[in-house]
């Protein structure tokens, strides 16, 4: 894959897709996409749930539809990716295979900073879980926190004008509705909007995880945001997205 390359500012084609769910069994179920973003963008953002249970064989099984793709491939993990608590094994052989993760640097494509985390639940806005009472409660909304001072952390890095936030967990209400309104504080949390609305230049948001979701919406400072889950329907009527920044 080619490395970042910083030029002078144009309009940079991005292509985002979450929860491929890649599996051993489904070897090139996702080949053709990729094969079409690779002429269709500039950059190719993966969401999280790149696997179904986190096992380095179907990180495999990923990395051979990758292959071949000659532009910049940028990801973050999803919640599926740590289910068998390895996902520094899934993270290795996409490496390996030219995939750069966000969690823990960024990266410049073509005078675009991009910046990412997996995220975390806990819901949205009023409704989101305070850390009171028991110890598990703390916990769970500790982990929100984190994620999101991850986030801020990788914004702050980035100096460039124009900037794109990869995530796996929805940052705001408006993307996740479609799904079953008893599980959005599992979809994700206002708390990673609030820190990207504290950002100039933020031009795009990508999430996954919220199946059935909405594909746009916006955050309170107007920052716009696409589920780019798979399943869900997206003007360019293939499963990845394709915006322009």
């Amino acid at each position: 894959m080619a490395d970042d390359v910083i030029i002078a500012p144009g309009p940079l084609r991005v292509a985002a897709i979450g929860d491929v769910h890649a599996s051993p069994n489904q070897r090139g179920q996702w080949r053709d996409a990729f094969a079409e973003v690779g002429h269709s963008a500039d950059v190719l953002c993966l969401c999280g749930d790149l696997t179904n249970i986190g096992t380095a064989a179907e990180a495999e099984a990923l990395a051979e539809d990758l292959r071949g793709i000659a532009i910049p491939v940028l990801a973050v993990l999803g919640n599926h990716d740590h289910q068998c608590d390895k996902p520094e094994e899934i993270e290795k052989v996409l490496r390996d295979a030219g995939v750069k993760f966000l969690e823990n640097e960024t990266h410049v494509v073509k005078g675009v900073g991009f910046a990412g985390v997996k995220g975390f639940g806990g819901g949205f806005d009023g409704k989101m879980l305070d850390a009171f009472g028991e110890s598990a409660i703390k916990q769970f909304v500790q982990e929100a926190i984190d994620e999101s001072l991850r986030l801020e952390h990788a914004l702050k890095q980035l100096e460039t004008e124009r900037k794109v936030v990869v995530l796996h967990y929805a940052p705001i209400c408006e993307t996740v509705v479609g799904e079953p309104e008893a599980i959005f504080p599992f979809l994700g949390s206002s708390r990673l909007a609030e820190t990207i609305d504290r950002f100039d230049g933020v031009k795009a948001v990508f999430h996954g995880h919220a199946h059935r979701g909405t594909y746009a919406g916006h955050t309170r400072a107007g920052n716009p945001v696409f589920n780019v889950a798979a399943h869900i329907e997206k003007p360019t009527g293939k499963p990845y997205a394709l915006v322009e920044v």
